[in-house]
């Protein structure tokens, strides 16, 4: 593999890396701000509607502020296995000889059209 291309590679793994931790950084921001905020505006609703206060609809919002951390975990999860996922020894050498034995086939191919 060529420098350039090497150099190409390395940019975009850097860059999917820094992807994720921005994710996270999202992640961490919001999360923090709906729970800090989270019991703030649960009173807030019950003492804004009284006794009038459908519960149902407080017990919603209390419970979209507790999932939606839950939710986005899993996604952010998921991103983290995408970027920093590592491939098993095996399947790298697979990969490989699968590479060489396509490149080969090629040549062979190649050579008989010469002939």
């Amino acid at each position: 593999m060529e420098q350039s291309q090497k150099f190409i590679e390395a940019q975009k793994r850097v860059k999917e890396i820094k992807g994720f931790y921005n994710h996270l950084t999202a992640y961490i921001i919001v999360n923090l701000a709906l729970i800090i905020l989270r019991i703030p505006v649960v009173i807030f609703f019950m003492d804004r509607l009284g006794e009038n206060a459908d519960k149902g609809f407080v017990e919603w919002i209390d419970l979209n502020v507790l999932i939606t951390p839950l939710v986005w975990g899993i996604g952010l999860f998921i991103h983290f296995i995408v970027v920093f996922g590592k491939k098993s020894q095996f399947i790298r050498n697979w990969e490989e000889r699968k590479i060489q034995e396509f490149l080969q086939e090629e040549d062979e191919k190649n050579l008989k059209n010469w002939q």
